[in-house]
């Protein structure tokens, strides 16, 4: 649980654990501090009825990082960062990929819109449509600006 103390915020295991994934993965949702405490006390009661249940430690881990990262294994801002190492590394320094992820993001939405996510899409016979289409619209995005 998130506590406050001499106006600094401190963080348990689950919530520190979420916030360092929605960094990387969802930066979006890294802000979201709502989010985080709910998941993470979510995952922490996850870990306690496996405990409960008579699952061993590994089973209890399991069982609270199913819920702690639930629907958070695909991620739109990774996919981006991918085309543009793999698709514009000429037009995009390897320094600025993620800047530019970032500022992309909300302009690729409508592509985005037109899937429906899970946790295993990223592996799923969808994803090359995805991809394909993020190309073109960021080399549009390109074209019209000379820039990306």
């Amino acid at each position: 649980m998130m506590k406050q103390n001499n106006n600094k915020i401190e963080f348990s295991y689950y919530e520190l654990s979420l916030l360092s994934y929605l960094r990387e993965n969802h930066p979006d949702k890294a802000d979201d501090i709502a989010f985080i405490k709910s998941r993470a006390d979510a995952a922490g009661e996850a870990y306690q009825m496996a405990f409960e249940n008579g699952g061993d430690v590994q089973q209890c881990i399991d069982a609270a990082n199913r819920v702690l990262y639930q629907g958070l294994h695909f991620s739109k801002y990774n996919t981006v960062v991918s085309v543009l190492l793999q698709e514009f590394s000429g037009e995009v320094p390897q320094s600025d990929v993620f800047s530019t992820a970032k500022r992309l993001l909300p302009q690729l939405e409508e592509v985005f819109a037109k899937f429906t996510f899970s946790d295993i899409f990223g592996y799923s016979e969808d994803f090359q449509p995805l991809y394909t289409e993020l190309t073109g619209v960021i080399q549009l995005i390109w074209e019209e600006n000379g820039k990306l």
